[in-house]
């Protein structure tokens, strides 16, 4: 295997990662708009007001939705 191989196969590697977090961007941001559309109260000036437990629940969210499609992606 010569160089020239390796270096295409890192560059291939490289190109799928930066898909995958610009697809993961793109995915979560708009979940957030979705979660803030349905939900009855603005959940960002509840965080900038200091309320641990609305950033707990976005976070929950967030890590939910990354943990669904990671473990789809894998299947």
């Amino acid at each position: 295997m010569d160089i020239s191989h390796l270096l295409l196969q890192y560059l291939i590697t490289f190109g799928w990662a930066v898909t995958g977090a610009v697809s993961m961007a793109v995915a979560l941001s708009i979940l957030i708009k979705i979660f803030s559309w349905i939900s009855p109260i603005d959940e960002w000036k509840e965080v900038a007001r200091g309320n641990m437990s609305m950033a707990v629940v976005l976070a929950s969210v967030v890590l939910g939705t990354a943990l669904v499609i990671g473990f789809t992606l894998m299947s």
